[in-house]
């Protein structure tokens, strides 16, 4: 699990295909790497992979191409946020975050306004229902509230703090985003889906 509070933008140096995926070299950054063991979760733009190989300050994943499919930013070299996994002794300033990327939405606008950022994103269809007013939502692994929802479209405001410590400055209109709907939401749904003929637990 994690918080959405991103720790460190690192870097993707380095890309090799494999038959059914890709193995990532991460440059770290400033992210301190002396409590990851192989095995231990990364979260890599929202997305939560597993440390396979550790040198340095650098770390090796390996992503399916699955994942590559439906995320942006995990096939090619470049710039990502990075959050270690939770512990139970830390705090959870954002909220719940399971790193499981639910889908990809699209910028419409992402606007200066005052010392803020209007960044507005346009999500698939079949996440709208889960994006309310005032919840929670993970943009390519950063844990933000919504300011306002439009059909399928949500408003959020990023202030500099928030740009200055991820990549989300670096967004522009018609950028793909990983989008990572809030975990409550998803099991409040499921819970009022449910009818006593299911079977399921109300």
């Amino acid at each position: 699990m994690f918080a959405g509070l991103v720790a460190a933008v690192g870097r993707i140096t380095k890309v090799e295909p494999r038959p059914k995926g890709a193995k990532l070299t991460i440059d770290a950054g400033r992210l301190d790497l002396k409590d990851v063991g192989l095995g231990d979760s990364i979260a890599v733009n929202g997305c939560c992979l597993t440390a396979i190989g550790l040198e340095a300050n650098t770390f090796v994943v390996e992503v399916s191409q699955e994942t590559i499919d439906c995320t942006v930013g995990l096939g090619v070299q470049g710039e990502v946020n990075l959050e270690k996994s939770l512990t139970l002794a830390d705090r959870l300033g954002g909220h719940l975050v399971t790193g499981h990327v639910d889908g990809v939405g699209v910028v419409r606008r992402f606007d200066p306004v005052g010392d803020s950022f209007l960044l507005a994103i346009e999500a698939p269809d079949e996440l709208a229902k889960y994006i309310a007013r005032k919840g929670s939502i993970a943009v390519n692994g950063v844990s933000l509230t919504v300011n306002r929802v439009d059909g399928n479209a949500f408003d959020i405001n990023l202030i500099p703090h928030t740009l200055a410590m991820t990549t989300l400055k670096h967004l522009k209109a018609g950028a793909g985003v990983n989008l990572e709907i809030d975990l409550i939401a998803r099991y409040v749904e499921r819970m009022l889906g449910a009818s006593p003929s299911s079977g399921q637990m109300p």
